[in-house]
């Protein structure tokens, strides 16, 4: 007989197991705990967790403990329950209900069953649970099964129980009502933990969902920065990893949280959620002269109509009594620099790293020496002022103006990001993400923040940016830089204060470049 006292205990024991419950992140450990705790304030020997199936015509084996044979499966055990014990069905071929299963009888009706001994039970099916006892010697007596209902009311499982022992002398007996009253108070604090902690996962699923749309929408946008949102967030979360790791200098206190890390990993993945404000035309801007098209056949027309032109000067020339020979040796003077010049114009219109003094100097003498006239009878310089700024662009194929209109992607991203009601464990994204333009001397944009004035994880997602784009492959006016050039720049960046010199200490003491090189650069590009 079970004295008040005990079932004080029993009533506290539940009360630390519901808040230790709602505290568990991890749906299979939570799963355990629930199986655990049941038998625990029950003095059962064994215990079985089912979950529905999302058809709803299902249960599945989750957890499944047994003490005196020493089995465990799922939660936290090495043997999983998949392939071990089939998915109980809760109807049968003909639709009809597969009540002769207790398990299968709880979820389908909603209600407790408590069995004294499974042997003489009667409306129940328990061949199989005999033929588990003629294997392993094992004697199932009393079952207690409880179904798992959420805040809504719905079934979302089922708790079974087998053999209650006293705790006196070990002897299995009937589960009592106290012990039915408590188990199912149990179950019903699970079901909603359970129910809350999938919903959270869901939402965060959802979420996650929206932000890779995000990502998906501007990789799609331009076929040149295809990936980039992609590859970004795996080259931070490496870098965050091995500063982590760190065990010494300004590092050594940096530490993450799976909590900062989930963070860090949703700003990486927004860092250029701005970029679906910036026009399309200047993202794929893959030539200096391209706006909607490529302006550079323009010129190649030009080049004929001053071709005609000349010809035309040569026959008016031979009338007015120039001698032929002299007027055709002008003509094919001019005839031979067309092909000439009209090459340095297509080489000029292709962007690089650095165009020299003497290329833009004969971009400007192109431009001075030939005119032509337009569709109304105009004479008029050959380059306009703006394909003269375009074609004299020294690095890349924007101009100061479209470089102004790119940039404007953090801002854009700033005012996105700010613009959601962050849950404090995401907070900090704004900033992160908003930070990986900004240099360590002052000199970034948006807000010229200094390396004091900026987190860690922000100056992390400046290199990932920053070394992403030097090697990246789907550039429209360079190929991706060998690893060695890339690894070059970014000592530069961090000697003249680009980026943070600590981190790229770790970037390169721990090899995070080349883990990244591994799984996202060309073998060419492969060479240190």
């Amino acid at each position: 007989m079970e004295t008040s006292d005990d079932l004080f205990r029993r009533l506290e024991q539940l009360n630390d197991i519901g808040a230790s419950l709602s505290s568990e992140r991890n749906i299979k450990l939570l799963l355990e705990k629930i199986v655990l705790a049941a038998k625990q304030i029950t003095r059962a020997d064994g215990g079985t967790l089912y979950l529905l199936s999302d058809d709803r015509r299902h249960l599945h084996f989750e957890i499944v403990r047994t003490d005196s044979l020493h089995l465990a499966f799922g939660g936290s055990s090495d043997q999983p329950t998949s392939g071990k014990f089939p998915d109980l069905p809760l109807y049968r071929d003909d639709g009809s209900p597969n009540d002769c299963m207790v398990a299968a009888y709880a979820a389908i009706t909603g209600k407790t069953v408590n069995i004294a001994d499974a042997y003489s039970a009667e409306g129940f099916d328990f061949s199989g649970t005999r033929q588990f006892d003629a294997r392993t010697g094992y004697r199932s007596q009393s079952f207690l099964t409880v179904p798992m209902k959420d805040h809504e009311g719905e079934i979302i499982g089922v708790l079974q129980l087998i053999n209650s022992l006293s705790p006196t002398d070990g002897a299995v007996s009937e589960f009592s009502q106290a012990d039915q009253r408590l188990a199912e108070s149990l179950a019903s604090q699970a079901a909603i933990a359970l129910s809350n902690r999938q919903l959270v996962q869901q939402l965060e699923a959802l979420f996650e969902s929206f932000v890779k749309l995000i990502n998906l929408a501007i990789d799609e946008k331009s076929p040149y920065t295809g990936g980039h949102c992609q590859r970004v967030p795996e080259l931070t979360m490496m870098l965050a990893e091995a500063a982590d790791a760190t065990r010494e200098g300004p590092l050594a206190d940096f530490k993450l949280t799976d909590k900062d890390r989930y963070e860090l990993r949703i700003a990486a993945l927004l860092h250029d959620c701005g970029k679906v404000t910036t026009p399309v035309h200047i993202v794929d801007k893959a030539t200096k002269l391209q706006t909607i098209y490529d302006r550079i056949h323009l010129i190649d027309t030009r080049f004929e109509v001053v071709k005609r032109d000349a010809e035309i000067r040569k026959w008016k020339g031979i009338a007015e009594g120039v001698p032929p020979a002299e007027a055709e040796r002008i003509f094919f003077h001019f005839c031979q620099k067309i092909p000439v010049d009209r090459g340095i114009l297509h080489r000029a219109n292709i962007g690089c790293e650095k165009m020299s003094d003497d290329d833009i100097g004969q971009v400007r003498r192109i431009a001075a020496e030939y005119r032509w006239r337009n569709a109304d009878g105009e004479e008029v310089p050959f380059l306009s002022d703006d394909e003269l700024e375009n074609l004299t662009i020294r690095s890349g194929t924007l101009t100061r103006a479209e470089r102004d209109i790119i940039n404007h992607h953090i801002v854009a991203t700033i005012k996105m990001l700010e613009q959601l009601p962050w849950p404090r464990h995401l907070k900090n994204v704004p900033e992160y993400a908003g930070g990986h333009h900004e240099r360590m001397d002052g000199k970034g944009y948006p807000k010229g923040l200094k390396r004091e004035n900026m987190s860690w994880q922000a100056r992390i997602m400046g290199i990932a940016d920053i070394f992403e784009a030097l090697t990246a492959k789907d550039r429209p006016y360079k190929d991706g830089m060998r690893l060695s050039e890339a690894l070059v720049i970014l000592e530069r960046f961090s000697q003249n204060g680009h980026i943070d010199p600590a981190l790229h200490e770790v970037f390169i003491s721990s090899q995070v470049y080349r883990r990244y090189a591994s799984a996202f650069l060309k073998t060419h590009q492969v060479d240190c």
